[in-house]
């Protein structure tokens, strides 16, 4: 399994645009593959960064997922939605294994 960690640097004038993306994706990835585990706007300290965090088996799944992602009729509608508002400044994409699992509990003495 694999996640992709994507970095946004947003607009922040333009927040409430980039939550209208997310939840967007927030149908459309499950839909299409991949299992999402969130997306993040900013709350406090920095104004302009912004996270999406989705997981996949490899890559060669990625591949047909992001196929199926340009197909789907939200997924294009999303992509089009974020080139006319132009609230998407930067992204930058990710791809982590996890490294700590598997995860065992603690005993405290």
């Amino acid at each position: 399994m694999i996640t992709c960690f994507i970095r946004y640097h947003i607009d922040p004038a333009k927040k409430p645009q980039f939550e209208q993306y997310a939840r967007n994706w927030g149908q459309a990835i499950p839909r299409c593959g991949a299992d999402l585990i969130g997306y993040f706007s900013p709350h406090e300290g920095s104004s302009t960064l912004a996270y999406g965090v989705y997981s996949i088996e490899h890559l060669a799944a990625y591949e047909a997922y992001r196929q199926r992602l340009s197909e789907d009729p939200l997924g294009r509608e999303n992509y089009e939605f974020a080139q006319r508002e132009k609230f998407l400044l930067r992204e930058d994409r990710t791809f982590l294994r996890l490294a700590s699992g598997p995860h065992a509990a603690r005993v405290l003495p």
